[in-house]
């Protein structure tokens, strides 16, 4: 549930200063799915926030799963874009960290934004050096690319993310892996959007799919898909 809203806002950097955030609510099929991931919790949380400013912008979300006691595990990120010129490149830095398995990261880099005239469509690709702390091989890469499409005059929207990077990490068999794929590609209903709903009504409803290779401490191939409601403001 991460990474979406940041570079569907980024075109803020090109089309004027904006802000933007929004609040997902995610229910995940993952644990009736696979047998090895019956404990995985079936909720998600994920709040958003993008600020743009004459210098670039800055973007963090935070995700919370929550199990039957409680929050079970949490997840944040926080970036900044830089850019002082009037080109489609911009500076990137970035910090990542949670609880249980995941450690500090550190990332910089640099982000490529494309947006077509009327930014119902775009993309973006950003190749970064990435700093795992604590991590036995700490010097790694990640390549992240985006995109998004807003079509039948803004009622749909197709997005997502795809990250692929270098951890040496072992799965919850004990196997060791050096690579991960994610990528989460969303699907949104914007209700606002349909005749008779009010302009103000900002409920979207959609699915979420996450489709990972060797993350956390799963090993191969995993599809995990979601139900969701998203209220943007």
């Amino acid at each position: 549930m991460k990474k979406i809203a940041l570079f569907l806002f980024l075109c803020c950097l090109f089309a004027g200063y904006g802000m933007a955030q929004n609040v997902q609510l995610h229910y995940d099929f993952g644990h009736a799915i696979y047998e090895s991931l019956e404990d995985r919790p079936k909720f998600t949380t994920t709040v958003e926030m993008f600020k743009a400013d004459k210098w670039g912008s800055t973007y963090f979300f935070v995700d919370m799963d929550y199990a039957n006691k409680g929050v079970a595990s949490a997840y944040w990120e926080i970036s900044r874009e830089l850019k002082f010129w009037d080109n489609p490149f911009s500076a990137h830095v970035e910090y990542n960290g949670g609880l249980n398995y995941i450690n500090n990261a550190y990332l910089v880099g640099a982000t490529y934004t494309w947006n077509n005239s009327d930014f119902t469509k775009g993309f973006t690709f950003a190749p970064m050096y990435k700093y795992i702390a604590k991590n036995e091989s700490p010097n790694n890469f990640q390549l992240t690319a985006t995109w998004y499409l807003h079509f039948c005059g803004g009622k749909y929207t197709f997005s997502g993310f795809a990250d692929f990077w270098r951890e040496k990490h072992t799965d919850a068999k004990g196997d060791m892996h050096e690579y991960i794929f994610m990528s989460e590609p969303q699907f949104w209903v914007n209700l606002n959007k349909f005749k008779h709903v009010n302009d103000n009504f900002n409920l979207s409803v959609g699915t979420e799919w996450e489709i990972t290779s060797n993350f956390a401490l799963m090993d191969g191939w995993h599809w995990n898909p979601t139900l969701a409601l998203k209220w943007s403001f």
